[in-house]
């Protein structure tokens, strides 16, 4: 029996003084990416492009257009954002910078708010200090994390690894290696890890040295570095970063290729933000 009341579970419902969090953050948010330059888009909740952004498309809610071809809500923003902009709008504007505010949806009821950003042919260090100063704006003191994607993809090359070892962090296999230098690379935690990569060979040294420069560009002291961290997007192949506080999650972000179109990005979750505001006040 659904109760009138009844919401779909992991849907949102936001009022009074949640209400006004949410609104506040979002226009602060706004300001801040305005000042720097950016434009806002909102993207058509329905999307023919959404499968090309998971790794398991079990995620999408799924129907059908007039012509009976399978679209999906939108789950994520940045591969709609990155195609529609270099694609649609290219013809008539000249825009690198893009930011949105909207939510994603998730299968079966998951709703997910998101302020984000896009930068075609922008840096790491140009979307990192972005969302850090957005979430400093919001005065959460959070976890940094960078990690580097390709490192994954270059043990699985040329040295033989599981891709879904690395993925889902089965370190007793990562370690049962006859490479001396795995133990050193899977214990890396901070900058000063980094010093001294010697140890390494020239292909894990050069994108380990990708996570050394990175990070003395970003305007934080404390980062932390996960060199086996796998992000979970198809679009992001190397250098990628998220804030987080134990399991709240506060932002992702990296460097990705769309349709042959390179760009770094970030995505703030409003939600979590607004729950730990709520929670602090």
């Amino acid at each position: 029996m659904i109760y009138e009341h009844e919401i779909p579970s992991n849907s949102r419902l936001y009022f009074g003084e949640s209400a006004k969090i949410k609104r506040q953050i979002e226009n602060s948010s706004a300001e801040i990416l305005e000042n720097l330059g950016f434009s806002e888009i909102s993207t058509p909740l329905f999307s023919y492009h959404q499968h090309n952004v998971f790794n398991d498309s079990r995620v999408l809610i799924r129907v059908n257009d007039s012509q009976n071809s399978t679209i999906s809500l939108r789950a994520d923003s940045t591969v709609d954002v990155v195609r529609i902009a270099t694609k649609r709008l290219a013809r008539s504007e000249n825009i690198k910078k893009w930011f949105y505010i909207q939510p994603t949806f998730i299968y079966p009821t998951t709703e997910v708010h998101q302020i984000g950003a896009e930068i075609i042919g922008g840096s790491l260090e140009e979307s990192a200090n972005i969302a850090i100063e957005i979430l400093k704006k919001q005065e959460i003191n959070s976890s940094f994390q960078l990690a580097n994607i390709a490192l994954a993809h270059t043990l699985v090359k040329n040295y033989g690894f599981d891709l879904d070892d690395i993925k889902n962090i089965r370190l007793e296999k990562i370690l049962n290696s006859s490479y001396a230098w795995i133990d050193s690379l899977v214990n890396i935690e901070s900058v000063k890890d980094l010093e001294d990569l010697s140890i390494y060979p020239e292909d894990i040294k050069a994108e380990l040295s990708k996570l050394k420069d990175i990070a003395s560009k970003i305007d934080l002291e404390d980062i932390l570095i996960s060199p086996l961290y796998y992000a979970p997007m198809r679009y992001y192949n190397s250098l990628v970063f998220r804030a987080f506080e134990g399991e709240k999650l506060y932002l992702t972000g990296g460097i990705y290729t769309i349709q042959d179109v390179e760009g770094s990005g970030f995505a703030l979750y409003t939600d979590t933000v607004i729950a730990k505001k709520m929670q602090r006040d």
